[in-house]
């Protein structure tokens, strides 16, 4: 929840380094648990923030932002992939001679 009182989706698990994130898109969670856009530059060099969960959805079309939000983005989407695989793939039936 933000200071305004509003909701907004954060990706989960993922906090970088502020710096490396665009003032707008810097989310930093307060001592009380709501979140507040830090656009103050330039941020601590040690300073953590969060970005909204629509920025590395691979299901969402942005365009490459950064890339390691580019990089993110890619992994989410082999999560969803791996995660809605049934069963893993089988190991082949001969497996090659190693010597």
């Amino acid at each position: 929840m933000t200071l305004e009182q509003d909701w907004v989706l954060l990706e989960p698990d993922m906090a970088p380094l502020a710096h490396t994130v665009p003032a707008e898109h810097r989310w930093i969670e307060l001592s009380d648990g709501r979140v507040t856009v830090y656009g103050v530059g330039p941020p601590d060099p040690f300073q953590r923030c969060r970005i909204e969960h629509r920025l590395a959805c691979s299901a969402q079309q942005l365009p490459g932002l950064w890339p390691w939000l580019t990089t993110l983005r890619a992994e989410n989407e082999r999560r969803v992939k791996r995660e809605q695989d049934p069963e893993p793939p089988r190991p082949p039936e001969l497996w090659p001679d190693a010597g």
